[in-house]
């Protein structure tokens, strides 16, 4: 669906959600109707509409606008007497603007499909269900409504696997005209995780809701049941969640070795070793030659062959409780959260704290944006300066060290609230507000630029753009390659970060597949795992929401390049860098590493990036971001040696969190996902002899 919309709406640098924006006219057909909120964050951002003929002909027009984006799409099916679609077709826009075109038939027992990242015929499919590359909530809805109703409440899916359905939970509901009765169905094999949506427990079982943290899409009328049905929904997500965490966790009480490993030293950027380092109670206790360890630890690991790594950090993420498992998997133990519901994200940070769910640690950041038609509906949103400076005293009596400014934010304010947080020993970084270029904002305050566009832009906004539009990733798409980075213009603004200490978080593989790919093509920020993946998410990887095509796809690429030219003249002008995502959780990480490489940072700097610096600039370094004894035991064990060939992040073999290990092949099977490294087998160790 539409990014999954909660897990990716935050994400592709950075997001807020403009009004509505509905497709003009009366509903198809219509002969019966049926109404939906779209609410984000409290603000009605929306609408889904469904409308149904006498000939059971259905038409949805569904729209959102978030952060100045947001999708536009129509779809039409058929359904035969048992409510099956024998036919389907949609069309539209897609977030970043891209071309919608998919279509479904089913005739003759022989079913074929079209959409624009493939196209497939088959006879011997009759009774499977179609998934749509993107799709709305009332096409789930009827997946869900037509699964149930088969054998064991399975269904082939195509163009292929396996879709089932669970029912969770059932709950009353009541507008102005009385009650009605719901139920809660998962649809399992539409995504990594499942889908869930609300249902009318009666003949019809017409789509109720569809909810997620920050989002929701309500039957008009009942807007007010969202929040109630969220908690409920999110009880039953944490009761797997918490049974994933009690099966894939490995504690390790008392003193773990790992034997003859080679380990990183993330402040020298050097390999070391081999050693063997001790673990206990949850922290480093020794380093040691190998072969001196004791033999008669609690827990024995062989490390020879392999390399420890501090756990490494995403410093660019929007945390989901869907996401922490992605990320620990992926060697991520810590995570900087650029922006979120402040209460859904401690609500998330505690359970993780607790080990009820398994995830990363969080450190949070706090989000200011201005009140404007184009506002992104995180954190606190403000219509005033003053406002503005209350929200960074909020943030710093609980405890915030960095604030996040973003699109809204007039210009003259940034001075003052960055004096403010500064006073109060906090960081600023965010992006460059609209009406304003990165050299003005680092002079007024900022101490971090997030995202290599808002970079770029420095060097391309003209005084009237608006950047809290669409305008912020296209200008940089269509311009970025015709600029001299070794012109004074460039020279001088690198100058002035080296200077002032200015950070940059570049981001750089969320704008990969924007700017380099083609519908049907691989994605080229996932080509190298989509192999692991279900059938239905390699097939969403085929898709851009951006429209790259035979007009702009040369200058795009050339503007690409450009920009991860621009993060090696960063390192080599020594302005410190971040490794952060603000994308799919865990294997983004992976990716945007291998691009710091291919910009002509050397491997072993890049991966003092993602540990070293990562601690650092979130204020953790004192306990984590480096091997040393006394260090809280976030490490990951690798099959390989990322310093010589950096992509061997990815072949994890175990992640340590405290004191508990935990296996990537393990957890990545229980998403679904075929592992990239065999665990390391723990043994116990062996007894002593007197």
């Amino acid at each position: 669906m539409f990014e999954k919309i909660a897990r990716w709406r935050a994400r592709a640098s950075g997001a807020a959600y403009l009004i509505i924006l509905l497709l003009a006219g009366p509903p198809a057909h219509g002969q019966e109707s049926a109404r939906y909120t779209v609410t984000i964050e409290g603000q009605t951002a929306g609408q889904l509409v469904r409308s149904e003929d006498a000939q059971r002909r259905v038409r949805v027009d569904f729209s959102y606008r978030d952060n100045g984006r947001g999708p536009d799409l129509v779809e039409e099916f058929s359904l035969d007497a048992a409510g099956t679609a024998e036919a389907y077709a949609a069309r539209g826009k897609s977030t970043f603007g891209g071309e919608i075109r998919d279509s479904f038939t089913r005739s003759g027992g022989e079913v074929a499909w079209r959409s624009l990242v493939d196209e497939g015929r088959r006879a011997d499919a009759a009774e499977a269900l179609y998934l749509p590359v993107e799709y709305s909530a009332e096409w789930i809805a009827h997946l869900v409504r037509t699964t149930w109703a088969r054998p064991d409440h399975s269904a082939a899916a195509l163009p292929a696997g396996r879709f089932s359905v669970e029912r969770i939970d059932s709950a009353s509901v009541r507008d102005a005209q009385g009650a009605a009765q719901v139920a809660l169905y998962a649809l399992v094999g539409s995504n990594l995780t499942p889908d869930y949506v609300w249902l009318r427990e009666d003949a019809g079982n017409a789509l109720f809701a569809m909810v997620y943290p920050g989002w929701e899409l309500v039957a008009q009328g009942f807007e007010a049941e969202g929040a109630r049905l969220l908690e409920r929904q999110r009880r039953a997500d944490a009761q797997r969640l918490h049974a994933l965490a009690e099966r894939l966790a490995k504690p390790l009480p008392g003193m773990t070795v790992i034997h003859g490993v080679r380990w990183f030293d993330s402040r020298a950027a050097v390999m070391r070793g081999p050693a063997d380092v001790c673990l206990f109670d949850g922290r480093i206790s020794a380093i040691l030659a190998a072969g001196q360890a004791p033999l008669d630890a609690d827990h024995r690991i062989d490390g020879a062959g392999k390399t420890l790594l501090p756990g490494l950090f995403d410093m660019h993420a929007h945390l989901y409780p869907e996401d922490a498992l992605f990320q620990l998997a992926a060697g991520v133990t810590s995570v900087r959260d650029m922006g979120n519901i402040n209460s859904a994200l401690m609500d998330l940070k505690g359970k993780l704290d607790a080990g009820t769910e398994i995830g990363p640690r969080v450190v949070a950041n706090g989000f200011i944006e201005g009140r404007s038609p184009f506002s992104k509906n995180f954190g606190f949103v403000v219509d005033s300066l003053d406002a503005g400076l209350r929200a960074v005293d909020w943030y710093h009596q609980r405890g915030y060290r960095q604030i996040k400014l973003y699109n809204s934010i007039r210009p003259e304010w940034v001075a003052p609230l960055a004096q403010r947080a500064h006073r109060l020993g906090m960081r600023v970084s965010g992006h460059v507000p609209a009406f304003m270029r990165a050299e003005q904002a680092v002079r007024a305050g900022y101490d971090e630029l997030t995202h290599i566009n808002q970079v770029m832009l420095n060097f391309l906004v003209k005084p009237a753009d608006d950047t809290r539009t669409l305008l912020r990733f296209s200008l940089v798409g269509d311009e970025a390659h015709r600029l001299q980075l070794d012109g004074p213009r460039v020279q001088a603004f690198l100058r002035l970060l080296r200077a002032r200490g200015t950070v940059v978080d570049p981001t750089l593989a969320t704008f990969e597949a924007p700017y380099l790919q083609r519908n049907g093509q691989p994605n080229p920020s996932f080509s190298m795992v989509s192999d692991h993946l279900p059938v239905a998410a390699r097939r969403g990887l085929l898709s851009n929401s951006t429209d790259v095509n035979d007009a702009n796809a040369e200058r795009f690429r050339a503007s690409y390049a450009t920009l991860v030219e621009m993060v090696g003249r960063l390192y080599r002008a020594g302005i410190p860098l971040l490794a952060g995502t603000d994308n799919f959780a865990g294997f983004t990480l992976h990716r945007e590493l291998e691009l710091y490489v291919q910009a002509g940072i050397p491997a072993p700097q890049v991966l003092r990036i993602a540990t070293f610096n990562g601690a650092r600039y979130s204020g953790t370094l004192e306990r984590l971001g480096s091997i040393e004894r006394g260090k809280l035991a976030d490490l990951i064990l690798v099959d390989g040696d990322p310093a010589a060939n950096i992509s061997d992040i990815r072949r994890i073999s175990l992640v340590f969190k405290g004191g508990v290990a935990y296996a990537p092949d393990e957890m990545y099977e229980a998403l679904g996902i075929r592992g990239f490294a065999a665990a390391a087998p723990i043994r116990p160790g062996e007894p002593v002899r007197p």
